[in-house]
């Protein structure tokens, strides 16, 4: 089974090569789509191979058909129908970001339990009061969701999108989740990662 990491890559080099696309690139080499994903050549090559592709020696990789490929491998054969749960700043602000950003992935419906929130369209999505959370998603098949909601009830709002059927969970609560092993979660602590990205900006001042 090919891993969470190597979906990662491939979801950047598909960003990469859309780029290029647009520049009306004919071809990239695999050192060149490397480094501009900051990956060795050999690692690249080793994930396009999982996918079933590989370029030509003298050509490289023709960006237009290795951008298809990778949208083919990546997306399935029809777009995934998400909520956004939680309509706060961030919540407002990943619906507006991802509407019409890509194809496959359809925000379909989205949830709050603020009363003013609840039968708006926010940022072309029609928000639901939050306690009709397992109606909607039946109804509407949903399988993914992102939790935008505050740390003392992500738990239980999880709990409850597991049991209206949802499949994966992309969570900015910054809280870890426990969910069932074939639920796929992805957690995405903002603070934590600017913590990071400060304690090296910290590092890099230090030596200069």
């Amino acid at each position: 089974m090919i891993s969470d990491k190597t979906v990662e890559r491939l979801s950047q080099y598909r960003w990469l090569l859309e780029m290029h696309v647009d520049a009306q690139t004919i071809n990239l080499f695999s050192h060149q789509l490397a480094s501009m994903a900051s990956v060795s050549p050999a690692q690249l090559r080793r994930d396009l191979m999982a996918i079933g592709y590989s370029g030509s020696p003298g050509k490289g990789y023709m960006v237009r058909d290795l951008t298809e490929s990778i949208g083919r491998f990546l997306d399935g054969s029809k777009p995934t129908r998400v909520a956004v749960v939680g309509m706060g700043n961030l919540g407002r602000a990943i619906v507006s970001f991802l509407s019409g950003r890509r194809s496959h992935l359809k925000i379909v419906a989205s949830f709050d339990t603020d009363v003013t929130k609840s039968g708006r369209v926010i940022g072309g999505s029609h928000c639901y009061s939050q306690d009709k959370l397992e109606e909607i998603i039946k109804r509407e098949n949903i399988s993914v969701a992102v939790l935008t909601v505050p740390s003392p009830v992500a738990q239980s709002v999880a709990e409850k999108l597991i049991d209206a059927g949802i499949k994966g969970i992309l969570n900015y609560a910054p809280v870890p989740l426990k969910v069932p092993e074939q639920v796929y979660i992805e957690n995405r602590d903002v603070t934590a990662a600017l913590e990071k990205v400060a304690y090296f900006a910290r590092q890099t001042e230090e030596r200069e």
